[in-house]
Order: structure tokens, then sequence, then C-alpha cells
């Protein structure tokens, strides 16, 4: 190009000549050559072709984080993120070196429920502070979860879940806020659930089968428009099963947590006997910059 922003036609046969980049949109310009084989900036002959940037997805825990305890222990934490206790009757166990009630065992996670008596302290530290029952397991990942305008999550494993009276296992980002990916109370349907807080929740109910075959759910997180609000996917076996809205979860950090909890919420008195939740192949991804 010449002082004038004139182009010589061998020029006019490069790779886009000027490009416009951020964060949302991507633009060239292409000329084509005009009269006395030049091309003028601006002139007629000159094409704007813009575009939106697909990222490639992220993984943030791979589907063999349940392989091994080492790669277990990169991507997970035994117990919740505050502790052993919460609003059921089991008191979770669990170590580096205490793997009776969290079981790695063919890249399949177990969480073992098991009834227990004298415990100690005899009752819940966390509301509402339920008599203990039963030593059982949990587990949250490292990485937290924070929706922006910028970035969605997709969340997405295969489970084998207790139905029974008094079993209480879940699969959850929170608190607070929280949605449930999986939640089961005691009865053949999974939960689908939104915490906009603890009183305002939006639920979605699902039949799920009892003979403990492995069942694939799935949660695809995405910002609205508003920059404020989150909307949430659903899916079971693939297909979506109910879409619903987080109310001011954009920017806000969110644990991702696997437990087996006992009576509260799925009646009780619970099972007598050892009560196994299993997962497998989960993966968490993140899209965007």
């Amino acid at each position: 190009m010449d002082d004038f922003g004139l182009m010589t036609p061998a020029q006019t046969s490069k790779k886009p000549d000027w490009r416009h980049d951020d964060a949302e949109t991507l633009c060239s310009v292409r000329f084509s050559p005009g009269p006395f084989g030049v091309a003028i900036l601006g002139a007629i002959g000159a094409t704007v072709i813009c575009f939106t940037p697909v990222y490639a997805a992220t993984t943030v825990i791979p589907s063999t984080s349940f392989s091994s305890y080492s790669v277990f222990e990169t991507f997970w934490a035994y117990l919740y993120p505050w502790g052993s206790d919460h609003n059921g009757s089991a008191r979770m166990v669990g170590n580096s070196s205490d793997h009776i009630h969290i079981v790695l065992a063919s890249s399949t996670l177990s969480l073992i429920a098991t009834p227990t008596s004298n415990a100690v302290p005899p009752s819940s530290t966390a509301n509402p502070k339920p008599a203990i029952h039963y030593a059982s397991g949990a587990i949250h990942a490292k990485s937290q979860i924070t929706v922006t305008s910028a970035n969605g999550y997709t969340i997405s494993g295969e489970f084998s879940a207790p139905t029974n009276f008094g079993t209480w296992p879940a699969f959850f980002n929170g608190w607070p806020p929280e949605t449930d990916i999986g939640e089961w109370k005691g009865t053949a349907n999974n939960w689908f659930n939104t915490f906009n807080t603890s009183s305002i929740v939006k639920s979605t109910l699902v039949s799920w089968p009892t003979d403990l075959s492995f069942h694939a759910l799935k949660a695809v997180l995405t910002a609205e428009s508003n920059n404020a609000d989150v909307k949430i996917d659903f899916y079971m076996d693939n297909i979506l099963r109910t879409t619903q809205y987080g109310q001011g979860f954009v920017g806000k950090p969110l644990w991702l947590i696997i437990n087996l909890q006992m009576e509260g919420s799925a009646g009780s008195p619970g099972p007598s006997g050892t009560t196994t939740y299993k997962v497998r192949n989960l993966m968490m991804t993140r899209t965007g910059s």
C-alpha cells in the first residue's frame, strides 16, 4: 500500500489486510482490485467479514478423575467444603488414608453409608441438628463453578442412585445459591432443583429406575443476557427434561458436591443395612474465555 492508500494487485492476493479484535467479535476487510489494477481503501470492492469466535471447551474435571486415589485427589477433596456434617443423619467420614466410606474401584466412585451408634457428638453440627445414625461419604471438587458473561459450564456423569425410603444421595452445586443436578429423597424420582433462596425453589421431578442401573445426568449453566441470572438446562439420559433459572447466580462461586446423606428429607427410619451410591464418567468443562 502506498501513501495514498492504494494496493497493488499482488497485495490483494494476501490474507485479510485489516483485523479488529475484541472479546466478542473478529472482523476482516478483504480488498478486490478496482479500476486501473489497484484496490482503494474504502472503495467499492472492499468486503468486511465479522464473526464471533468459538472457544474450545476447557476440561476442569476429566472423566478419569475416579481412576485412582492419586488422580482423584488432584481434582477432589474429602467431605463437604465446610466439614463432616449437614442436614441429614449421616456424618461424613474419609480422608487420604481412610477409604471405608469413599471407595474407588474400576473408575467408579462408591459412597457407602452404614448405621452407627454412639456418635460423638451425637447430633449434627448443622441445622436442623438431627441425631447421627449413619457414617457415610461425601466429596467436593477443588475447583469452584463461577458462571460469568464470558464463560459457562457443563457438568455430566452417570449415576446409580438408591431410592429406598430414608436414603438421600445428591449431586449438587452450592450452597448458597444451589442447583441440584441429582437429588433422590427415598422415592423413585430424581429432583432437578434451583434454590434462589432457601424458600424460593423451582423443582422438577423425573422418574428414576429403582434397579440401581446407571443413568446419565447433565446440567449446562450459561449466563443470561442481563448478566445477572444463570440459565440451567437439565438433562437425563441425553434428553432435555427442564430449564430453570438461578436469579443473581452470575459471578457466584458454587461448590460441586457429591454426597450420600440419610434420612432428613428422605424420611425416617432409614435402612438398617449398608447403602451404596455410585458415580462414574463424571466430567466438568468450561466454555468461553
